[in-house]
């Protein structure tokens, strides 16, 4: 029985207009190159940040210092704070009713996110999200030492929830690279959704329980599979 549900953030719960990985692409290219947007989200989805931008540069096929990736990463973090103090954020349809939903059944629900902390609670801000209130954990990638597809984020949602085991945890994200995480962290559900960086003929490439076209989906999905011989 599933007891947690782990949500990544940009592109499943909250709909930021792709604003992550334009802003990758727009720093990448400011230092001299010319990636599409198809590379950028294809290579560079729901990873640290300055990890999408070391695995987007080596699509040039030359090695790159670690100082140049750190310039363009301080980059990035300067042009996403101006582009989120401007921009809308949103929910994805229907999350904080699927938030409320899973409650009612017992099951918690937790943010995990390649955001730094302070990025992550400046977007649940936003939106006006609480913890303790619409989910019961937030887990960013400056909160453990190894971000995805490791599944440290994963097992420290876990800890602080106090949930039985990996198996009891359904991961839900946009991109490959969270439903790895999920696998990796043993998780009993993975499921990929088409709302953000990631096509499902992309996601299942991961193999993972399901794909989904919407959040709303989620509650029949893990009812689902929970009931499948």
């Amino acid at each position: 029985m599933i007891e947690l549900v782990v949500f990544d953030m940009a592109g499943t719960t909250i709909d930021e207009d792709n604003v992550v990985y334009k802003t990758v692409r727009a720093a990448v290219n400011a230092a001299g190159y010319e990636f599409t947007q198809d590379q950028v989200q294809a290579h560079g989805a729901g990873k640290e940040k300055s990890q999408a931008i070391r695995d987007v540069l080596k699509l040039d096929g030359q090695q790159h210092s670690e100082e140049e990736v750190q310039q363009i990463f301080a980059d990035f973090k300067q042009r996403l704070g101006t582009a989120y103090q401007e921009l809308d954020v949103r929910e994805q349809p229907q999350a904080a009713q699927v938030f409320a939903d899973l409650r009612e059944r017992g099951i918690k629900s937790v943010l995990n996110t390649g955001y730094d902390r302070p990025t992550a609670e400046m977007l649940i801000k936003k939106l006006g999200w609480e913890v303790g209130t619409h989910i019961d954990a937030l887990v960013t990638a400056s909160d453990v030492s190894n971000n995805r597809p490791h599944p440290d984020m994963i097992l420290k949602a876990i800890e602080v929830t106090g949930v039985s085991s990996a198996d009891a945890v359904a991961k839900i994200g946009d991109s490959q690279i969270d439903i790895e995480e999920g696998k990796n962290a043993g998780c009993g559900m993975t499921f990929g959704i088409t709302t953000g960086a990631q096509t499902a003929e992309q996601l299942l490439q991961a193999e993972p329980t399901a794909v989904l076209d919407g959040l709303s989906e989620l509650l029949h999905a893990i009812e689902s599979a929970t009931v499948a011989p």
